[in-house]
């Protein structure tokens, strides 16, 4: 009955607006409808199943595909509330849609809502759209918890393969909708299964957290793309969250960077003892489990307690996916319920005298910390479990048995010798402490934490232009969102009060460097000064006539992360010689913030490649500049000395890209434009007659050929 709700929800989100104007899509709703219904046994509803999609689901892709050929998605009508200046969204890229089963994932994302962030909860069920999109569902009064169900062609099961690289753009784009569409600033990413990981790591502006909760090759379906994928998650992301100690000290091979944050209970929901409680129909205590019943759950062992106590009734609560009903169905004193709505759990719970951990001892149950003895002991019940690593957390709390039996031996003393109040009331007291916000604090502290940062160092060069100055310093303090970040200015002997107000900037804040010059070295001599005296992993030369966007530091940083063939990188910007302007239009920086938002949200991970990054704005690795070298000062005051590096980068087989998903303003050659016309001709053909006995002809810059829609 759960799942049918679920599959009835999922329809209904497909195309609300078309179904009262097309009778084929209201039949096949209602065929569908009735399909789910119907009260037959697996052996007759497979075959109809297989019909039903063979059929019914190709004929609706058909009928969906002509509806919405040629038709643009347009976004939501409900809008979620606005996002807290000081606190990031959390994207929760989930391993179940949120209606399958309440878990971890539900748990952590309602605890993050109450703690003031906003959460977009990403659905593991895809929607099959040709289109960049998604489809939302409002799961708060306050608008500030949503389901996202992205659209990708196909749909595609995360739990099977790796997306395509077909579905990885698309996914890309529908993502670059959805943040559009919520307006998204700072993401933190939870990632609970691999799948997403190379979309989720494109985010511009985030952080990416893996949510490891399961030894994903214990399970059967899980393909070895998938666990690929996530020694790649495992490696790269900021932060590895485990579940266990199992899993913590097995992610330790492959990253520094991990916690610890165990599952808990909503205590209140448990603890309190319903007004009725289930009851056996013949009067016999319980011994019970709930649960899903899949291939870690121990048939055998169950089968040797229902035989070991006929007198009592064994009752198991959980969907049934390896059809344990056929072996342990013919005992009569088991009965299975079923899947049961969270909600009606502690009606159950209270109901059973013995509490049960019957599993496999196999690296799946390894790694588990189960929710469920969480939530037994909130409710103040006699554990039994088989001898799992997690289990020595809880003490005297839960009863381990090494065999069968010391297993019955245990359930047999629990029988004989009822829980006291007293006993009760520390099995409460324990598990309140274990709470779902406790843990999403944790989660906060973690997440949110900037000490593992690699630490960037911009260089930024001043010649007079004092209001530029101020502007592109004041941009790096508002939108950088990066810590540890450097800013080194070094002055090549301003006039116009620039001197005196640098001054007064350094000694505001720490985290800032200043170099004096008595004369004008220079673009390349005064860059060479700040490089050299840079702590950073990732330095940056930053042109002080720009301004600079929100993330901006650290989405460069993830692209030189991510492909380590990279070299040099740079952003899109409005006033540029090359292939990195684009065409965009505002009129003041509160709308160049909104217009370069939209151009990047929708080029999420997108980067092309340049012949030549001009240096208005770049940013290299460390080892780069190492390889390499400081720029060449022979190009005196400026021009060329970045097509001259460029050249250098290549010649040690690394590339120059420009990324899509990032922005600088720039008001271009401010400094130059001091200069005299004939002065500045002048230096160009000098400078270009220094790069052509270096290099050959030299090969003008062109401008890009697409223009961006904004």
């Amino acid at each position: 009955m759960v799942i049918w709700k679920v599959k009835r929800r999922e329809w209904h989100q497909v195309a609300p607006p078309y179904f009262g104007m097309n009778n084929s899509l209201k039949l096949i709703r209602r065929l569908r409808v009735i399909y789910h219904r119907l009260p037959l046994p697996p052996s007759v509803k497979k075959p109809l199943g297989w019909l039903y999609h063979r059929l019914l689901v190709r004929s609706s892709r058909i009928i969906r595909s002509g509806i919405f050929q040629g038709a643009g998605f347009q976004p939501p009508s409900i809008k979620p509330c606005a996002q807290k200046q000081a606190a990031p969204d959390y994207i929760v890229w989930g391993v179940i849609d949120w209606h399958f089963r309440q878990q971890r994932p539900q748990h952590i994302a309602r605890g993050l809502v109450i703690s003031g962030r906003r959460v977009l909860y990403v659905s593991a069920s895809l929607k099959d759209d040709e289109r960049a999109g998604f489809d939302v569902e409002c799961l708060s009064n306050s608008k500030d918890l949503f389901q996202i169900k992205l659209y990708a062609k196909g749909a595609p099961e995360i739990y099977t393969s790796a997306p395509a690289v077909s579905t990885l753009s698309q996914l890309r784009a529908s993502v670059g909708e959805m943040l559009e569409w919520a307006a998204s600033g700072r993401v933190i990413c939870l990632i609970q299964h691999p799948f997403w990981y190379h979309i989720a790591a494109s985010l511009p502006n985030s952080r990416v957290v893996y949510d490891c909760m399961d030894h994903h090759g214990g399970f059967g379906n899980t393909a070895s793309e998938i666990l690929i994928l996530e020694h790649a998650l495992l490696r790269n992301a900021d932060l590895t969250v485990t579940t266990s100690g199992w899993l913590y000290n097995t992610v330790a091979a492959h990253t520094a960077h991990r916690a610890l944050i165990r599952n808990a209970s909503d205590f209140g929901h448990f603890t309190c003892r319903p007004a009725s409680i289930y009851r056996d129909s013949r009067g016999r205590r319980i011994i019970g489990y709930y649960g899903s019943i899949a291939e870690w759950f121990d048939q055998d062992l169950v089968e040797a307690v229902a035989n070991y106590f006929p007198d009592c009734c064994v009752l198991l609560i959980g969907a049934d996916t390896v059809n344990a009903r056929a072996r342990l169905g013919r005992l009569p004193n088991i009965k299975f319920v079923g899947e049961v709505p969270y909600q009606a759990l502690p009606y159950y719970i209270h109901g059973i005298d013995v509490c049960l951990l019957p599993f496999k001892i196999v690296p799946l149950t390894l790694a588990t910390n189960p929710v469920k003895v969480y939530e037994y002991l909130s409710a103040g019940r006699t554990v039994i479990s088989v001898d799992l690593p997690e289990m020595k957390q809880f003490g005297e709390f839960v009863r381990v048995a090494k065999d069968t039996a010391g297993f019955l031996s245990a359930i047999a003393d629990a029988l004989a010798n009822p829980l006291s109040a007293w006993a009760i009331s520390c099995r409460h007291a324990f598990a309140k402490e274990q709470n779902w916000t406790q843990r999403v604090n944790a989660l906060i502290s973690r997440a949110e934490a900037v000490t593992d940062n690699p630490e960037v160092s911009v260089v930024v060069v001043t010649y007079n232009n004092l209001d530029l100055t101020r502007a592109c310093l004041a941009s790096i303090d508002e939108h950088s969102h990066y810590c540890p970040l450097e800013v080194i200015v070094v002055d090549n002997a301003s006039v116009d009060g620039t001197k005196e107000f640098l001054l007064e900037w350094l000694d505001a804040s720490s985290g800032r460097r200043l170099v004096l010059n008595d004369e004008n070295r220079g673009f390349a001599a005064a860059n060479n000064q700040g490089l050299a005296a840079a702590h950073g992993e990732y330095l940056v030369m930053l042109n002080n006539d720009t301004y600079v966007t929100p993330g901006w530091v650290g989405t460069l940083v993830r692209h030189l992360q991510r492909d380590k063939s990279l070299g040099l990188i740079g952003p899109v910007t409005n006033n540029i010689g090359n292939e990195a302007k684009i065409n965009i239009s505002y009129t003041d920086m509160d709308a160049m913030l909104e217009a370069s938002a939209r151009y990047t949200r929708r080029n999420i991970g997108h980067t092309f490649p340049l012949r030549t990054a001009a240096f208005f704005c770049v940013m290299m690795p460390r080892h780069v500049y190492l390889r390499v070298g400081p720029l060449d000062e022979a190009f005196g005051l400026g021009f060329f000395e970045d097509d001259d590096y460029c050249r250098r980068i290549e010649q040690r087989g690394l590339r120059i890209v420009c990324a899509n998903d990032v922005f600088i303003h720039h008001y271009l050659s401010a400094s130059f434009n001091n200069l005299k016309r004939q002065d500045r001709q002048n230096l160009f053909e000098r400078n270009k007659a220094i790069y052509e006995a270096k290099w050959g002809e030299w090969v003008p810059h062109v401008y890009g050929k697409v223009d961006a829609q904004i």
